[in-house]
């Protein structure tokens, strides 16, 4: 097991500030209008809730009223932090809000065709339940009168399905290509095949990947700290967990290619366990 130490010790009194290792998962939201009815109308069919708080980038191709728009982001539970370069630069500096370069090349974002292909549904002990190999702690927590079983959409009666804040995860069969991006909230992120460098694989809870890992791999992008990262063969350009991060030139060389688990530790940073030597 070997500890990456992302903080500073040893200081006898605490600083005014300082630049720690960490980074900030956050989506990017593009716009091609100014019509704010229509956006709503957008992030009404594209939300679940108004309870996401996923920190994003307003990169617009459109004039807005900005200061409008960041108070219909915040809402339907957004957290908007900044605006991507361009023409919102002169409204973002009299919000006080942050201005990012543009990219030389935008990243494909994956939409999955299928629905989640773990929809929970609850039944009671007498009838079979089948645990899932990537179960959330929540699961764990069932009692003893209920157990947990996962089915697919067609086989569930609307009324069994579990509400949109309730975990859920996802399984992706589809390698992920270099300028690829897998953004999935609300459970773990399973992929059976592999992720290609130059690809992004993010998740809010725990990440599983069953191929070749490379790319860049986010577990617990909204601060999820017990969020964790398992790879069959790990060799990623970054991989983080609840916003502490490790780029490859610093990862340590005996888990280069070998089956790794990662996780954030309190006081400590990232902890990589080759889970072949457990």
């Amino acid at each position: 097991m070997t500890v990456l130490d992302n903080g500073t010790q040893g200081a006898s009194a605490a600083p005014a500030l300082a630049f720690y290792g960490k980074m900030l998962t956050f989506s990017r939201l593009q716009f091609g209008t100014d019509d704010l009815s229509a956006i709503e109308a957008q992030l009404a069919a594209t939300l679940s809730g108004k309870s996401s708080n996923i920190p994003v980038l307003i990169d617009s191709e459109v004039e807005q009223d900005l200061s409008a728009l960041v108070e219909l982001l915040w809402s339907w539970g957004l957290q908007p932090i900044g605006v991507v370069t361009g023409l919102l630069d002169a409204q973002a500096r009299e919000l006080r809000l942050a201005i990012f370069p543009a990219d030389g090349k935008r990243i494909e974002r994956i939409l999955p065709t299928k629905k989640p292909a773990a929809l929970r549904q609850q039944v009671t002990a007498d009838q079979p339940a089948e645990s899932s190999a990537a179960s959330s702690p929540e699961d764990n927590a069932a009692t003893d009168s209920t157990a947990t079983t996962e089915t697919t959409l067609a086989d569930v009666a609307a009324e069994t399905l579990v509400s949109a804040e309730q975990i859920t995860s996802l399984i992706y069969d589809q390698m992920l290509r270099s300028g690829q991006s897998l953004n999935h909230v609300g459970g773990d992120l399973i992929l059976t095949n592999s992720v290609n460098s130059g690809a992004e694989a993010i998740t809010d809870n725990s990440l599983h990947v069953y191929g070749r890992a490379q790319g860049r791999l986010v577990a617990g992008a909204t601060g999820d700290k017990d969020a964790r990262i398992f790879c069959q063969v790990f060799n990623p350009s970054l991989v983080s967990v609840a916003g502490t991060y490790c780029l490859r030139d610093n990862l340590p060389e005996h888990v280069i290619d070998k089956s790794v688990q990662v996780r954030f530790v309190e006081g400590e940073g990232l902890v990589f366990t080759v889970m072949d030597d457990v």
